[in-house]
Protein backbone atom coordinates (compact mmCIF):
# COMPACT_ATOMS: atom_id res chain seq x y z
CA UNK A 1 0.00 0.00 0.00
CA UNK A 2 1.46 3.29 -1.15
CA UNK A 3 2.49 6.20 1.84
CA UNK A 4 -0.25 8.54 2.09
CA UNK A 5 -0.10 11.88 0.27
CA UNK A 6 0.94 14.82 1.96
CA UNK A 7 2.75 17.79 1.62
CA UNK A 8 5.99 17.73 3.23
CA UNK A 9 6.49 14.29 1.38
CA UNK A 10 6.12 16.26 -2.18
CA UNK A 11 8.30 18.95 -1.60
CA UNK A 12 12.29 18.43 -0.99
CA UNK A 13 14.77 21.04 0.16
CA UNK A 14 16.33 20.84 -3.54
CA UNK A 15 12.98 22.47 -4.64
CA UNK A 16 13.01 25.41 -2.22
CA UNK A 17 14.02 28.90 -3.02
CA UNK A 18 14.36 31.28 -0.62
CA UNK A 19 14.96 34.15 -2.46
CA UNK A 20 13.17 34.23 -5.62
CA UNK A 21 15.11 37.39 -7.75
CA UNK A 22 12.28 37.84 -10.99
CA UNK A 23 10.26 40.46 -11.12
CA UNK A 24 7.35 39.70 -12.96
CA UNK A 25 5.13 36.79 -12.95
CA UNK A 26 6.31 34.73 -16.02
CA UNK A 27 9.63 34.98 -14.86
CA UNK A 28 8.91 33.89 -11.53
CA UNK A 29 7.05 30.64 -13.29
CA UNK A 30 10.13 29.80 -15.04
CA UNK A 31 12.07 29.93 -12.32
CA UNK A 32 9.59 27.65 -10.59
CA UNK A 33 10.01 25.42 -13.42
CA UNK A 34 13.39 24.94 -13.12
CA UNK A 35 12.92 23.68 -9.66
CA UNK A 36 11.34 20.91 -10.87
CA UNK A 37 13.16 20.19 -14.12
CA UNK A 38 16.10 20.93 -15.13
CA UNK A 39 16.65 23.82 -17.36
CA UNK A 40 18.92 21.70 -20.04
CA UNK A 41 15.28 19.85 -20.49
CA UNK A 42 14.01 22.13 -22.73
CA UNK A 43 11.73 20.95 -24.14
CA UNK A 44 9.73 19.97 -20.87
CA UNK A 45 10.04 22.73 -19.05
CA UNK A 46 8.97 24.97 -21.89
CA UNK A 47 5.79 22.65 -21.85
CA UNK A 48 5.26 23.17 -17.99
CA UNK A 49 6.08 26.45 -18.43
CA UNK A 50 3.30 27.03 -21.16
CA UNK A 51 0.93 25.24 -19.24
CA UNK A 52 1.14 26.99 -15.89
CA UNK A 53 0.91 30.02 -18.22
CA UNK A 54 -2.01 29.34 -19.75
CA UNK A 55 -3.41 28.32 -16.33
CA UNK A 56 -2.91 31.77 -14.99
CA UNK A 57 -3.81 33.63 -17.92
CA UNK A 58 -7.25 31.71 -17.67
CA UNK A 59 -7.58 32.58 -13.96
CA UNK A 60 -4.90 33.70 -11.02
CA UNK A 61 -3.77 30.62 -9.25
CA UNK A 62 -3.62 33.65 -5.87
CA UNK A 63 -5.28 31.58 -3.01
CA UNK A 64 -5.06 33.94 -0.08
CA UNK A 65 -3.17 36.93 1.57
CA UNK A 66 0.03 36.91 -0.29
CA UNK A 67 0.44 33.32 -1.86
CA UNK A 68 -0.17 32.27 -5.21
CA UNK A 69 -0.42 27.37 -6.00
CA UNK A 70 0.37 28.21 -9.67
CA UNK A 71 -0.39 24.70 -11.48
CA UNK A 72 -1.21 23.64 -14.62
CA UNK A 73 -5.22 23.16 -15.42
CA UNK A 74 -4.56 19.40 -15.42
CA UNK A 75 -2.05 16.98 -14.13
CA UNK A 76 0.46 16.57 -17.17
CA UNK A 77 1.08 12.81 -18.09
CA UNK A 78 4.44 11.73 -18.21
CA UNK A 79 6.29 14.42 -16.61
CA UNK A 80 6.45 13.43 -12.98
CA UNK A 81 5.81 10.37 -11.80
CA UNK A 82 4.86 11.34 -7.86
CA UNK A 83 3.28 14.28 -7.20
CA UNK A 84 5.97 17.11 -6.21
CA UNK A 85 5.86 20.57 -5.21
CA UNK A 86 8.31 23.46 -5.52
CA UNK A 87 7.98 26.56 -3.05
CA UNK A 88 9.41 30.21 -3.92
CA UNK A 89 9.61 33.12 -1.51
CA UNK A 90 9.82 36.67 -3.43
CA UNK A 91 11.10 39.18 -0.27
CA UNK A 92 9.57 42.24 -2.22
CA UNK A 93 6.39 40.56 -3.80
CA UNK A 94 5.24 40.05 -7.06
CA UNK A 95 2.37 41.22 -9.24
CA UNK A 96 0.72 38.25 -9.93
CA UNK A 97 -3.10 39.13 -11.03
CA UNK A 98 -4.30 39.00 -6.93
CA UNK A 99 -7.95 39.83 -6.55
CA UNK A 100 -6.67 42.07 -3.45
CA UNK A 101 -4.22 43.88 -6.00
CA UNK A 102 -1.46 43.07 -3.76
CA UNK A 103 1.66 41.40 -4.39
CA UNK A 104 2.58 37.54 -4.01
CA UNK A 105 5.05 37.00 -1.83
CA UNK A 106 4.96 32.66 -1.25
CA UNK A 107 4.90 30.77 -4.14
CA UNK A 108 3.53 26.90 -4.60
CA UNK A 109 4.30 24.99 -7.79
CA UNK A 110 2.59 21.98 -7.97
CA UNK A 111 2.95 19.11 -10.51
CA UNK A 112 1.30 15.51 -10.33
CA UNK A 113 1.28 12.32 -12.35
CA UNK A 114 -2.76 12.17 -12.49
CA UNK A 115 -5.92 14.53 -11.64
CA UNK A 116 -6.58 12.55 -8.26
CA UNK A 117 -3.19 13.07 -7.10
CA UNK A 118 -3.11 16.58 -8.19
CA UNK A 119 -6.63 17.36 -6.33
CA UNK A 120 -5.84 15.43 -3.74
CA UNK A 121 -2.45 17.57 -3.03
CA UNK A 122 -4.31 21.28 -3.89
CA UNK A 123 -6.63 20.63 -1.40
CA UNK A 124 -4.18 20.06 1.41
CA UNK A 125 -2.27 22.59 0.44
CA UNK A 126 -5.07 24.83 0.51
CA UNK A 127 -6.23 23.85 3.83
CA UNK A 128 -2.57 24.41 4.95
CA UNK A 129 -2.31 28.29 3.15
CA UNK A 130 -5.91 29.16 4.81
CA UNK A 131 -3.97 28.69 8.46
CA UNK A 132 -2.57 32.27 9.56
CA UNK A 133 0.14 31.05 11.67
CA UNK A 134 1.39 28.72 8.62
CA UNK A 135 1.61 31.72 6.79
CA UNK A 136 3.21 33.68 9.08
CA UNK A 137 5.55 30.65 9.77
CA UNK A 138 6.66 30.72 5.87
CA UNK A 139 7.48 34.26 6.16
CA UNK A 140 9.78 33.27 9.26
CA UNK A 141 11.56 30.02 7.71
CA UNK A 142 15.08 31.43 6.85
CA UNK A 143 16.21 27.59 5.37
CA UNK A 144 13.84 25.25 3.10
CA UNK A 145 14.19 22.90 5.92
CA UNK A 146 12.09 25.47 8.25
CA UNK A 147 9.58 25.85 5.45
CA UNK A 148 9.58 21.55 5.35
CA UNK A 149 9.50 21.76 9.48
CA UNK A 150 6.39 24.06 8.99
CA UNK A 151 4.70 22.14 6.73
CA UNK A 152 4.95 19.18 8.91
CA UNK A 153 3.83 21.25 12.13
CA UNK A 154 0.23 21.79 10.46
CA UNK A 155 -0.20 18.91 8.58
Amino acid sequence: MPAPLNVSSALLPERIQMNLLSTNRDAVLRELVALIIPPTETRMSETLFQALKAREDLCPTCVTEGVAVPHARNAIVGMVDAPLLAYGRHPQGVSFGALDGKPVHHFFLLCAPNVREHLQLLSKLARLLNQKNFRRQLDAAATPQQVIDAIRAHE
